[in-house]
């Protein structure tokens, strides 16, 4: 099922994390969630939820990417990819990474700071952007 409209407004750490839940229900393998926003906005909470939801509750969170560049949930499918573009300073370094092998026909990838490097995104990518009223609105497209 493809989602054309989701918002959220969460007021709680908890909120966010319920909301990234919802979310994840309609995710399917091969799909870019690109979010967007300041920092301390909610992303890596909110990626908390979908981890949560599409590995199972039990799943150890392994928090922001930020250091290690991508963090692997592969306990069962969809698999997750989470990344962070937050410290990338070209391109290039994502590539080194990886990036053409993402995600593959069994996995969804999750993109903190996507917008930093928009021209790795694919079209039809998903783009949440949260603000600091702890609302979020998701589109297609940057």
């Amino acid at each position: 099922m493809r989602i054309s409209e989701f918002k959220m407004k969460a007021k709680s750490a908890a909120e966010t994390i319920a909301a990234g839940e919802r979310l994840a229900a309609f995710l399917e393998a091969g799909d870019f969630l690109c979010l967007k926003g300041d920092l301390g906005v909610g992303k890596t909470t909110f990626v908390k939820g979908v981890i949560r939801a599409l590995q199972g509750p039990d799943t150890l969170f392994l928090g922001s990417p930020t250091y290690t560049l991508i963090q692997e949930y592969r306990f069962r499918k969809p698999y997750v990819f989470h990344f962070d573009f937050y410290r990338m300073t070209s391109a290039q370094e994502i590539w080194n990474i990886g990036w053409e092998e993402y995600p593959g026909d069994e996995g969804i990838c999750v993109v903190e700071w996507a917008d930093l490097f928009p021209e790795l995104i694919p079209s039809g990518a998903r783009w949440l952007e949260f603000s600091k009223r702890g609302e979020a609105v998701l589109r297609t497209g940057l």
